[in-house]
């Protein structure tokens, strides 16, 4: 990641409150069901800890990965004020370890900040650190949300399609993706009519 995107984030998550809010994400939420007590999550780019403190609510161990000191102090401050424990790592997720068949779960909630190589070594490194039968929750934005501009990145070739997602994890054991429009509100950051694209995968 570049000094200047990191700046970039810095200076966003550096402004008071929560910039996409402390409510989790709508898809994460709606896949609660298939979180189980007591199993391990990774939760990428977690930002400020929305999702890293939701799904440690529902009785997982969760690391909350960012690169962001001003995110993860808001995440750990989120996380004490809901009364649960989050493990939280400052690291470039493009370029962190991944540690091998290390996580029941994996939450990949809207990291299009990367460029196509950089998307390429973060799932790999998403494939490497699931277990077998490890879970995998991914959202983005289609190219269509270009039209829309309710957050996301202007450059096409960060966005996902439908065939750069199925390659991406055609050898997982399942792979279900959802592409649908709706209106989404997280905070300033996300808000309003969004072009998006959903996959539950297990490996």
């Amino acid at each position: 990641m570049s000094q200047a995107e990191h700046d970039r984030w810095q200076e966003r998550y550096g402004a008071p409150g929560y910039l996409f809010g402390t409510a989790p994400n709508a898809f994460v939420k709606q896949q609660a069901h298939l979180l189980r007590k007591g199993q391990t999550a990774l939760a990428i780019a977690d930002g400020e800890g929305r999702n890293g403190v939701f799904i440690a609510e529902q009785g997982l161990d969760v690391l909350s990965l960012d690169f962001s000191p001003n995110a993860q102090a808001k995440a750990r401050k989120l996380a004490a004020d809901r009364g649960v424990t989050l493990r939280v790592e400052q690291a470039d997720v493009i370029n962190w370890s991944y540690p091998a068949d290390s996580f029941d779960v994996v939450a990949a909630i809207f990291f299009q900040f990367a460029t196509p190589d950089e998307r390429e070594k973060i799932f790999a490194g998403i494939k490497r650190t699931l277990k077998k039968g490890g879970l995998l929750l991914l959202e983005g934005y289609t190219p269509k949300q270009l039209e829309y501009k309710t957050g996301g990145p202007s450059k096409i070739e960060n966005l996902y399609t439908r065939d750069m997602l199925e390659k991406a994890f055609s050898d997982f054991s399942s792979l279900d993706i959802r592409e649908y429009d709706a209106e989404i509100h997280e905070g300033a950051g996300h808000g309003g009519m969004s072009a998006l694209i959903d996959v539950v995968a297990v490996k």
